[in-house]
């Protein structure tokens, strides 16, 4: 047995491949193989097959495909193997040994040939490794999203084993062979600029010189005609080689400048002697330079760049995004990011690693917008930079804008680099802007800058938090390797606790240096706790909380007074509606002062209206205004439960209310749900922040607005009732029960219990359900009552209990409708019919069925509807009435197709397959529930 994923997904066996099936199915099948032997959640499994807009049913279609998997694993005595599909609570989890797993054994194999000291062994193991590949990797399957990214790691594996294997041959001189691999690759992915320059040199090694120019002109027109770019620092030094007739094999000289993949230049970064970057990968690619410069010549003696940053780890995108963004006429580059995500190192790091980029200088200045001792005068930093240029002092002008023009028209045709570090705004560098095509100008700054993305066209480089890998190698630059292999698990804790910021990761490991006897984990346990956070990562005149300082004074009191609102907002999302209620104020100024905080980088917008802030900002934020905590909690509580509530009656609009509103509530403004679907949605992205603003409410002591806040979520409870709400629910019965509120208990309990009763927890549910009518009747709570009956009934009849359950039933159909509420009147005789056609009254249950009919009009309740016509047709047949049986079960299949119920039309139509062998109903059926187990 073998699994494939380097080429079309696939389980061969002995008989031949298993019949996968659906693509959904086999991507399904992709995810596992690509957790192997790990637990995958559903909420996983949905968000790679259908992204942000799963259908309604995604749990059971999923099921459905685990199922069929199961069985075809079973079928091909895949256990014999040591292969098992197994259901961990929430979870699957594909276990399978990894010697059965292609893209495993490609690893391996590269791995090994890694180790080989004979470059002719080498081949052999790659060779070996490529020929796994049957065709583009996950085919078959929908590789969007996750699997997408999957896929284009995959082939990116597959390219440079290509390159290597290219570079195995040219260590055994077989240079013809070399470029053949080559060849085939740089065809499929012309764009690919590391192929084309390793193709350049093989071609030019093999003595096939004029091919070589040839190939890279072709890419270069290619480069220019749809990318608008010139060459990258590879192709440029391969064409510029060839140009000098450079060294062909066994004659480079040591040192050498064949920085495409040969063995002087390249192999010597690659054996660990290049720039102290990347955390075991590569140097980071440099800006591009031209055939007419020799990049080995020495730097301009025009140099104002500080020394190169120590330490520096990860950011390889955000340097190839630097030199891609350089690459146009006269590009002006922002680096944005929040305080302390190091913008000046990384804009630092990139410009001293090619200095013959730049033949003509490099400047530098802080312009010092987010300083205590404020910002320089412009003519000073020009005159620094005119100095620095070798005009006399004598010849400076006085004024600004004389001195920029003098300044343009030096730079005019010269290629030179200007940095700008810690712009406040675009103005200030607009007047520091080089005149020349060739001139590049890297600013950095907290600000987007929009100013200056409109009127000079620079290229945005937005820069995040560090990776936790990337953060841990950051600590072990100024730690040592030793200490952080000595505490893995607490050296990638304390990253995550400086949430991914270099100068928190910087500020932590000086803490560390300083005081060897202290272990990670005491300092990450220092860490955890919130109230101290801050001061932690503060030491001598750095850290988090000056630099955030200076970030914050410079916004207007509005936008402060919003952020340290947004401090004490107990979720993790927010939006100008949660805003305006934290702040007090109304969503159109709630928006623009996120507007405002998130172009200083102190918010981030992960969505359109959706935002998030930083943990250390949020732990900042909430010092600015501590005592306002109380007010601002309230507030937005109030806020979720207004908003839940206009959720709730659009999404079911003849349910009835939960509640009263608690005391002391102060509505803020709510948004207006246009649709079902709209409020479903909403429920469905805040289910996080609801749970989370219920478990802040009870720790506050708020639990009449805890309990509130859970129930208000029930038409997504219903919706999606395997999802496991039983820890949310308990959390609300335990506040219901510490306010002594007998109507909130029994509501609670009757939810649980329903919720416990579909995850097949029958004894629980029963002893929560026995209790709810009680409770309800103690509280006047007649509706709440009738549906507590509606609950207990359905479990006493699963209990064999059937005289018990009818009982009940039909004690709710009365409540309900003494009340005169015809939507759990509805309910009950819905329930009531059925239970009548288990006790073989089916006269009885098409009584009550029609009464139910009757009460709804027939635009609404389209399930409910449908179950009522199906309960009919069934108690018709039962009656002997076949003809108006089958017409009653087939009006109830077509109302659910129709409406999409496709559970419902399965059911009415499998009840018309048992009395019935038309090939329309088998067509219908087959459609349907082929439907529910493809997700439409």
């Amino acid at each position: 047995m073998e699994f494939r994923l380097l080429g079309t997904v696939s389980v061969d066996t002995r008989t031949g491949p298993l019949p996968l099936g659906p693509a959904k199915r086999r991507s399904l099948l992709a995810v596992l193989l690509l957790s192997a032997n790990t637990p995958v959640p559903v909420a996983r499994l949905t968000d790679s097959l259908w992204g942000e807009e799963p259908p309604p049913r995604a749990r059971g279609v999923i099921q459905g495909h685990v199922s069929r998997l199961r069985a075809l694993l079973t079928g091909a005595e895949a256990q014999a193997y040591g292969v098992e599909l197994v259901t961990l609570g929430d979870a699957y989890v594909l276990r399978v040994p990894e010697t059965l797993l292609d893209y495993q054994r490609f690893e391996e194999l590269l791995m090994l040939a890694r180790q080989q000291r004979s470059a002719a062994d080498t081949v052999r193991m790659l060779d070996d490794a490529l020929s796994l590949w049957q065709g583009p990797a996950l085919g078959g399957t929908f590789t969007e999203g996750p699997l997408q990214a999957a896929a284009h790691t995959l082939e990116e594996s597959r390219l440079a084993t290509v390159e290597e294997l290219a570079r195995a041959y040219a260590d055994l001189g077989e240079h013809h062979r070399a470029a053949s691999v080559l060849r085939a690759e740089a065809v499929a992915h012309p764009m690919r600029e590391s192929l084309a320059a390793a193709l350049i040199l093989a071609l030019y090694r093999a003595g096939r010189q004029s091919e070589a120019l040839d190939w890279f002109h072709r890419t270069r027109r290619l480069l220019a005609d749809e990318l608008g770019i010139d060459p990258g620092h590879e192709l440029a030094d391969a064409y510029a080689l060839i140009l000098r007739g450079g060294p062909r094999p066994g004659a480079a000289p040591a040192g050498g400048t064949d920085a495409a993949g040969g063995t002087d230049a390249a192999g010597a970064s690659r054996a660990g002697t290049g720039p102290a970057e990347g955390a075991g990968t590569a140097a980071p690619p440099g800006p591009r330079v031209p055939a007419a410069h020799n990049p080995s010549a020495a730097p301009h003696p025009t140099d104002l760049l500080p020394r190169a940053p120590r330490g520096f780890h990860g950011r390889n995108a955000e340097l190839a995004a630097l030199t891609r963004a350089a690459a146009g006429e006269a590009p002006v580059c922002l680096v944005t990011g929040p305080a302390g995500v190091g913008k000046t190192s990384l804009a630092l790091q990139w410009a001293h690693h090619n200095p013959g980029a730049f033949p003509d200088g490099r400047l530098f200045a802080d312009l010092r917008g987010f300083s205590e001792t404020g910002e320089p005068a412009l003519i000073d930093v020009l005159r620094e930079f005119l100095l620095a240029l070798g005009v006399a002092p004598r010849r400076v002008p006085e004024s600004v804008s004389a001195a920029a023009a003098l300044f343009r028209s030096l730079t005019d045709r010269r290629r030179l680099l200007v940095v700008l570090d810690n712009a406040r705004d675009s103005a200030t560098v607009r007047a520091l802007l080089p005149g020349g095509t060739d001139c590049v100008t890297l600013v950095t700054s907290r600000n987007r800058l929009e100013g200056l993305i409109a009127s000079d066209a620079a290229r945005p480089v937005p820069l995040g938090i560090l990776e936790p890998q990337d953060g841990t190698a950051l600590l072990a630059g100024v730690l040592g390797e030793e200490r952080i292999l000595a505490e893995p698990v607490a050296a990638r804790r304390l990253a995550e606790l400086c949430g991914g910021l270099p100068l928190a990761l910087r500020v932590t490991a000086a803490r560390l240096a300083g005081r060897p006897q202290w272990t990670l984990a005491g300092l990450a346990d220092e860490l955890a706790d919130e109230r101290g956070r801050l001061t932690f990562l503060d030491v001598d005149d750095t850290g988090v909380s000056a630099a955030l300082r200076l970030t914050v004074q410079q916004l207007p009191a509005d936008a402060v007074r919003q952020l340290a609102r947004l401090g004490h907002h107990p979720g993790g999302h927010f939006d100008p509606y949660t805003c305006a209620a934290l702040a007090g104020t109304d969503p159109a100024a709630a928006a623009a002062a996120l507007e405002r905080l998130g172009s200083a980088h102190l918010v981030t917008e992960t969505a359109p209206g959706r935002w998030v802030l930083h943990d250390l900002v949020r732990l900042y934020a909430r010092g600015l205004d501590p005592a306002s905590g109380a007010e601002a909690l309230v507030d937005v509580l109030d806020h979720y439960i207004a908003t839940a509530l206009a959720a709730a009656d659009t999404a079911e609009p003849g349910g009835e209310p939960c509640f009263v509103l608690p005391e002391g509530y102060r509505p803020a403004a709510v948004r207006d749900f246009a649709d079902r679907a709209a409020a479903m949605h909403w429920l469905a992205t805040e289910r996080d922040d609801l749970a989370r603003a219920a478990v802040a409410a009870r720790g506050a002591g708020l639990h009449d607005r805890a309990w509130r806040i859970i129930l208000l979520q029930w038409p997504q409870v219903v919706w999606r009732v395997r999802d496991s709400w039983a820890p949310l629910l308990e959390l609300a019965l335990d506040s219901a029960r510490a306010k002594q509120d007998l109507y909130a208990e029994s509501r609670v309990l009757n939810l649980l219990g329903w919720v416990l009763t579909e995850e097949g927890r029958t004894a629980e549910a029963l002893t929560l359900l026995e209790r709810s009518p009680g409770l309800a009747q103690q509280a006047g709570d007649r509706l709440g009552e009738a549906t507590a009956l509606i609950n207990l009934a359905v479990v006493q009849a699963g209990q064999g209990e059937l005289d018990r359950a009818l009982e009940g039933c039909g004690r709710a159909v009365v409540l309900a409708r003494e009340e005169e509420d015809r939507h759990t009147e509805m309910l009950a005789l819905q329930h009531l019919a059925r239970l009548q056609l288990s006790a073989h009254r089916p006269g009885d249950a098409l009584g009550s069925a029609r009464t139910a009919l009757a009460l709804g009009p027939e635009h609404e309740e389209a399930a409910r509807r449908s179950l009522l016509l199906a309960v009919s047709g069934e108690a018709r047949l039962a009656l002997g009435e076949e003809d108006e049986g089958i017409l009653l079960l087939d009006r109830a299949a077509e109302e659910a197709e129709r409406a999409g119920y496709d559970e419902g039309a399965v059911r009415a139509l499998e009840a018309l397959l048992r009395v019935s062998a038309r090939a329309e109903y088998r067509t219908r059926h087959a459609l349907a529930l082929r439907r529910l187990t493809d997700g439409g």
